[in-house]
């Protein structure tokens, strides 16, 4: 006798509320296996495939690509035990199973993994997908224990507005998100019917009301337009725009961005200092490390690794920096280890891995770890770990062809060193004029947990490191 149970959106750590559908790995009548990816789905910080803890034949799946869901809210149902008697069979866990799997880990049994992300389940090898026919998966769902409770996708609600009736009591919403985001654009949520579980109020729910505004003020507008020009609407931030502009939703990756800028912007009293530094040695070194050929030669030093391996040496020098704030205690906090950020851009936006530890790692580590990390992000396949926890950060736009730029700081963190393009200019050197390789080095620090002296000395090493690379070794 099959049971169907409900396999809902996991928390997928780092305080993360929500979700989006990105696309779908299994379809209604699928045979899926333990630890099999169903979803895959893009967080504010990555994009994760979601394994499923159950084994047996999808019944049921909520929610469409493009739909993002609240943590905890129903992905889809499970007929466990339904694959039986069909060609070959799942694995599929007992009847003691609970409805809501456990993120902790655990090892494989007949009971399902619990385990609900990649890289932390049993590592067993997903089965072939197959399809069930639907008179043995309608047989499947009818046979379910009466205990068992059929879970139906729940309707996309209407939107209500203007008119809406209040809601009395506390208004069903889960997520900070889509309450800022109602907030932004003046919509009351007492007025909303939310489509999700027991009436949640989602964010699609939010972007419909904001649409059906945005419509009636652009339909308001053009009966109103009298020259054959191009209509202009009030938005309901107050922004004016075109009635045909394109509106980008700031979601996902680029939402998470916008709000950690923001957020960095209106907390940190930040300031930026730079200096011109001479780096044809630091080319030259660089040059030297990567000379070596044959099998016994490891990979080549990007000098992006070893721009890092100078700011841990920078920072063991000045600590300050590698700090946060704790606004709540009025407290800086000084962390001990170096976690090194640096800025990738990717098709999906701008992320930042993290090095872990990188002050116990020499430069070809740091520079394997890099080269890792970035392959990862091209690929989308950073989990939200390898995207948080950094304590300082290198951002390197020098690739796009700029000289110099004012970082904004990768909010907690206390610092962030910006690197332009390395290039020939004239230069003195030694008292001549000379044709010089020359890169601008910006440092932008939070001005709470040091003065401009400290972020001075800091930069200044950071550029004689840069310019006589024998200057770190005899600081190591």
């Amino acid at each position: 006798m099959a049971q169907v149970l409900e396999f809902k959106l996991p928390d997928l750590g780092e305080g993360l509320t929500e979700a989006e559908i990105v696309r779908w790995l299994v379809e209604v009548g699928d045979v899926v296996a333990i630890d099999q990816p169903v979803v895959e789905v893009e967080t504010a910080k990555a994009m994760v495939e979601v394994p499923c803890p159950y084994g047996g034949v999808v019944t049921a799946r909520f929610g469409e690509e493009g739909t993002e869901l609240p943590v905890g809210a129903p992905l889809l149902t499970v007929a466990v035990g339904a694959a039986e008697g069909s060609s070959g069979s799942a694995p599929s866990p007992s009847s003691s199973l609970p409805s809501s799997p456990s993120s902790g880990s655990g090892t494989e049994s007949s009971g399902g993994s619990g385990n609900v992300l990649v890289g932390y389940g049993t590592g067993a090898p997903a089965a072939r997908r197959r399809r069930i026919r639907p008179d043995r998966l309608d047989r499947a769902v009818a046979e379910a224990p009466v205990s068992v409770a059929p879970v139906v996708a729940a309707p996309v609600a209407e939107v209500l507005v203007a008119e809406a009736p209040v809601h009395e009591g506390p208004v069903p919403v889960v997520s900070p998100l889509v309450r800022r985001l109602a907030r932004q654009h003046d919509i009351d949520l007492r007025r909303l019917a939310g489509s999700g579980p027991d009436g949640l109020i989602l964010r699609a729910d939010v972007d419909r009301a904001i649409r059906t505004v945005e419509e009636t003020a652009a339909a308001t507008a053009q009966v109103q337009v009298q020259a054959p020009v191009a209509a202009v609407v009030a938005a309901p931030n107050g922004v004016a725009a075109a009635s045909d502009a394109e509106r980008i939703p700031l979601r996902g990756v680029r939402g998470a961005v916008a709000d950690k800028l923001s957020r960095s912007r209106t907390e940190i009293p930040d300031a930026t200092c730079w200096v011109d530094a001479d780096a044809t040695e630091l080319m030259a070194v660089r040059a030297a490390m990567n000379a070596a050929t044959g099998p016994s030669a490891g990979p080549k030093v990007s000098v992006l690794a070893l721009l890092a391996r100078i700011c841990t040496a920078a920072l063991a020098r000045f600590p300050e920096l590698n700090a946060t704030v704790d606004t709540a205690a009025r407290e800086i906090v000084r962390l001990p280890g170096v976690h090194l950020g640096f800025a990738a851009q990717t098709e999906r936006g701008l992320v930042v891995p993290v090095v872990r530890d990188a002050h116990t790692r020499n430069a070809e580590s740091i520079g394997a770890e890099i080269a890792r990390l970035t392959e990862l992000a091209r690929t989308g396949k950073l989990s939200p770990a390898q995207l948080t926890g950094g304590t300082f950060t290198l951002n390197n736009y020098g690739v796009f062809g700029v000289d110099g730029s004012t970082p904004i700081i990768n909010h907690p963190e206390a610092a962030m060193l910006g690197v332009g393009r390395i290039m020939a200019k004239p230069w003195v050197h030694r008292g001549e004029l000379a044709v010089r390789q020359v890169v601008q080095l910006s440092l932008t620090f939070d001005h709470r947990v040091c003065d401009g002296g400290t972020a001075g000395g800091f930069l200044r090493y950071v550029a004689d490191c840069v310019e006589q690379p024998a200057v770190l070794l005899r600081t190591l």
